[in-house]
């Protein structure tokens, strides 16, 4: 019997195994960042908190050498993203349709724009889902929050003498 899939030719390897050293400081990014995040959330009012945050800990502080992780497409991604999120909310509307318009237009606009990071392309489902139709969602928790990540992933992605995060700024 022949699987569907048997056709498909996967020939490459498995990366290298993670030295311990950047498994650690990926948790300790991830950890540190989320609960800054939190922390800010809760000590001054601020909803600096929203889901796609977390993949975008992943990205910074497990793979910093991504062109997906880099502080332009973070702040960018995060920030485009939320505006066709929120343009689509307020003015076109938030049923499937719409959902799958905003989630491919936020994919294009980041791609073209050199922006394009994965976890933004969840901002404009999070923005209609939640019906936050809302200017200032551009700047707390999207431009705000990724800003906080990216200078967190600063000092994270720097800690030893090899190390030299961001590859480019713009």
């Amino acid at each position: 019997m022949r699987f569907p899939f048997s056709r498909i030719q996967g020939g490459g390897v498995l990366p290298p195994r993670p030295q311990s050293k950047q498994v650690l400081l990926s948790f300790l990014g991830g950890a540190i960042g989320i609960m800054v995040i939190a922390y800010l959330t809760q000590q001054f009012g601020l909803p600096l908190m929203m889901a796609p945050f977390g993949a975008t800990c992943a990205l910074l502080f497990a793979a910093p050498d991504s062109p997906l992780a880099q502080p332009r497409s973070v702040i960018g991604g995060h920030f485009i993203a939320s505006l066709v999120g929120v343009v689509i909310a307020k003015y076109v509307g938030a049923g499937p349709v719409e959902m799958g318009l905003a989630v491919g237009l936020a994919i294009a606009l980041m791609h073209a724009s050199r922006t394009l990071h994965a976890p933004a392309g969840a901002d404009p489902l999070v923005i209609l889902l939640a019906g936050e139709a809302s200017w200032s969602y551009l700047f707390v928790p999207s431009l705000l929050g990724s800003i906080v990540l990216v200078v967190i992933a600063v000092v994270i992605n720097n800690v030893g003498h090899e190390k030299a995060w961001p590859k480019y700024w713009y």
